[in-house]
């Protein structure tokens, strides 16, 4: 099985990253972006297992260490049998 973790900041939580990016594109000409909001992809492989048990587990690693709930938003998707 395979987790696929796609984490971002919450809206309105300032984005210095972004910010910084937005600015080189824009200086690269590519001024039809209007914003940019940096975030992270994490990419886990499991044991197989009861796909109900490793939502729960892949539930606990984001609220425990993956993510930041207090400033970032999380979602994800189990693949089963790569």
């Amino acid at each position: 099985m395979i987790a696929k973790i796609y984490i971002t900041l919450k809206s309105g939580v300032l984005d210095p990253q972004g910010k910084t990016i937005h600015h080189a594109l824009d200086s690269l000409g590519y001024n039809e972006v209007e914003g940019v909001r940096l975030g992270k992809y994490v990419l886990i492989h499991l044991k197989d297992g009861d796909p109900e048990k490793v939502k729960g587990r892949i539930e606990e690693m984001c609220q425990k260490l993956l993510a930041n709930p207090v400033i970032e938003e999380y979602r994800f998707e189990i693949q089963e049998g790569v």
